[in-house]
């Protein structure tokens, strides 16, 4: 199987940093996208951010020029780095990562189990 762990979130002030990390373990053969997700109460599971195995980016409006996702393929980490942050950004964080588990087997989303983030105004 394989297992995603975040950690990083917690409680700030608007317009503090966090920076989130979600590692995969277990039998992986690569990685191919990886990603964050985040849930507020009462809203739909939303894309943040995310990354391709090449690097490309992308992030929702209403977090662009303030998030940055990157990853460690050598860790099989992604990292999200939170800046100026908005009681709005409130919400549990969610890793998610496409994972090849052996050289000819296709592609299986995997998800953490979420992390917290509260912005207090």
């Amino acid at each position: 199987q394989v297992q995603l762990v975040e950690s990083g979130g917690g409680l700030v002030q608007a317009g503090g940093s966090l920076r989130l990390s979600c590692a995969a373990s277990g039998r992986i053969y690569n990685i191919n996208a990886m990603g964050w997700y985040r849930q507020a109460p009462g809203k739909q599971r939303e894309l943040v951010a995310g990354i391709t195995s090449g690097d490309s980016t992308n992030y929702a409006d209403s977090v662009k020029g303030r998030f940055t996702i990157s990853r460690d393929n050598a860790k099989n980490t992604v990292y999200l780095q939170m800046n100026s942050l908005k009681p709005e950004d409130t919400a549990v964080y969610y890793c998610n990562a496409n994972v090849r588990r052996a050289i000819y087997s296709v592609g299986s989303d995997y998800w953490g189990q979420g992390t917290q983030v509260t912005v207090s105004s």
